[in-house]
Parts: structure tokens; C-alpha cells; sequence
């Protein structure tokens, strides 16, 4: 569907994107992480046709993307991240005006409006200034210029910034059902539940490179360890004096252990607990979180 090889580009003695490749697969959502200066913004500007590459290729279904490359573009849906969208206009009127753009005019302009409008809930509202709507809804109403032209490819940058949370499920839902339906989705985002949510691919990127690529189940088997155990102490617990059987991290009352199996660490871990005269009150399991995973990647926080 979506390919990249060997993709680089350079701003000066920067570069932003230093060889990326990867395959975004027909029908799928995939993630595009990294933390912020990674090279994403690059790499996406690139994908969708706003940057030609200093050398690789970009590629839709076979044919080339870049920057006069209108044929490929046509095929490509973008949201980003800054709204892009005419406040004084409502949601008809500004739908009408990218329509023309994207060559979709008379009955078929109509036809589509609707649809889009449909899709992503803004039917009963399509008569109002746009400047009257809530963050979610100009959310949405970007969101519906890029379906317009019914493309096989819709690219978001971070299209839940600043919503509530009634207006994130309403997106999460729209992606899901055009999923359903065919179209593939590249989306990037702070939130690492989103992508747990919605994505099936994820690459992750760090200094303009892709250090992982592959599906959320093979990433998360990137961490040494399969599982945390939170242990809740007593208040006022002494400090350890001890080496650990396994790998911990103590937050005032509140440990955090590293086990890859449980069955095996927990026991050592509780009857070392015991040998220090150390109480506890709670202790929960949880598997590893993509999060988790990223951090070990790329030694950043995705904010960072």
C-alpha cells in the first residue's frame, strides 16, 4: 500500500530523516511514534506530498509520491495537527471549497458532503459557523475535508490535541469504521493508549531513524521484561539494604518490579520482602505498556 525506502532528507547540516523505511500494509492503522525532533513531522510531510525527499522514494500503491506528484496526492486524505479549516464558513461552505480543490464539484460535491458529514457526526450542524463549534467538532470537520475524496490513504498528526473525551471516542469510533470499511490509516499521537487502541503496526522512530517497526504484540516483546508488579508498602516502610532478586524501583511507599516470569520472580520477591521485615499491603500485576516499551527504545518520553 504505502511504502518508504531508504528515505532521507536534510535541512541544512541537519538531517531530520536519515534512511527510513518501512510498509504501512492495505486495510491497516499503524502508528508512527517518536519523541518530539524524531523526524516524524519530516517523514509525514514527505508521505503526503508537502516535501520531496533528498533521495529514497515514497510510494502509494506503486506510484510515486512527491511534490508535483498529483496523481498519488489525489489518493491521500491529511489531518493535521494545526486546524485547517475557515471559521467564518460552516461546515457546508467550507466542505464545498476543499471539494473544489480536490476536483470533486456538482452532484458528486453534494453527495460526498453528505457522506463525510455522516461519517464524522456533524450532519445536525453543518449549517453553523464553524467558529461556534466545540474543539472536537472542528476536529471532526477537519477531519471530514480529508475524507472528501474518498482516499485509500487518511494520514492524522495528532488529531485528538485538545479534545474532551465524548469528542476522542467519536474520532477513535469514525477511524474504526472506516478501518472496517478499507481505508488504511497512518496516525501519529502523544497517547500511547490511542495507538493501543486503534493500531495493529507501529514504528517508532528516534533521531530520523526507525529503530522498531512491526505489530503492537511483536513491539511490546522488545522490553526484557514481560510484566510489572506494583507493591504497595506500609506507610512509613524502612529503606532496602539489600540486594533485590529482581530489578526495582522504589517511589516513597510504592515499589515497581521488573519480572519476565512471575511464577518464578514474585515468590523471590515476596519472601525477600519478608527477610527485611518489610510489610506490604497490595500487590498487582500488570503486563509490560507500550509506554514502557518506547522508553526502553529510545531512552525519551514521547513529550520529551
Amino acid at each position: 500500500m504505502l511504502s518508504l525506502r531508504d528515505v532521507r532528507k536534510s535541512f541544512g547540516a541537519l538531517e531530520a530523516v536519515a534512511g527510513v523505511s518501512f510498509e504501512v500494509p492495505k486495510g491497516s492503522c499503524f502508528g508512527l511514534l517518536g519523541p518530539n525532533g524524531a523526524g516524524k513531522t519530516t517523514t509525514i510531510s514527505m508521505i503526503v506530498g508537502c516535501l520531496d525527499p533528498d533521495s529514497g522514494e515514497v510510494a502509494l500503491n506503486g506510484q510515486k509520491v512527491w511534490l508535483r506528484g498529483y496523481a498519488a496526492k489525489r489518493n491521500i486524505g491529511f489531518v493535521p495537527q494545526e486546524m485547517a479549516i475557515y471559521e467564518d464558513l460552516n461546515a457546508y461552505d467550507n466542505l464545498r471549497f476543499f471539494g473544489a480543490l480536490c476536483d470533486v464539484t456538482g452532484s458528486s460535491l453534494k453527495t460526498a458532503t453528505e457522506r463525510v458529514l455522516e461519517i464524522v457526526g456533524l450532519t445536525d450542524r453543518a449549517r453553523d459557523p464553524s467558529r461556534t463549534y466545540s474543539g472536537g467538532m472542528k476536529r471532526r470537520l477537519n477531519m471530514a475535508v480529508a475524507l472528501l475524496h474518498n482516499p485509500c490513504l487518511l494520514v492524522l498528526d495528532e488529531p485528538t490535541v485538545g479534545v474532551d473525551p465524548q469528542s476522542r471516542n467519536s474520532i477513535f469510533e469514525t477511524l474504526e469504521a472506516l478501518r472496517s470499511e478499507g481505508t488504511t490509516i497512518l496516525y501519529t499521537t502523544h497517547y500511547m493508549e490511542e495507538v493501543e487502541r486503534l493500531c495493529d503496526h507501529v514504528a517508532v522512530m528516534d533521531h530520523g531513524k526507525v529503530i522498531a517497526c512491526d505489530s503492537i504484540a511483536a513491539i511490546s516483546k522488545l522490553l526484557p521484561t514481560d510484566h510489572l508488579v506494583l507493591v504497595e508498602l506500609e506507610e512509613g516502610s524502612p529503606p532496602l539494604s539489600a540486594d533485590p532478586p529482581v530489578k526495582l524501583s522504589r517511589d516513597g511507599d510504592r515499589l515497581e518490579a521488573e519480572m519476565s516470569d512471575l511464577n518464578r520472580d514474585l515468590p523471590k520477591l515476596i519472601g525477600w520482602l519478608q527477610s527485611q521485615g518489610i510489610r506490604f499491603v497490595g500487590v498487582r500485576s500488570q503486563e509490560a505498556s507500550l509506554e514502557a516499551v518506547f522508553l526502553h527504545l529510545t531512552g525519551r518520553n514521547l513529550r520529551d
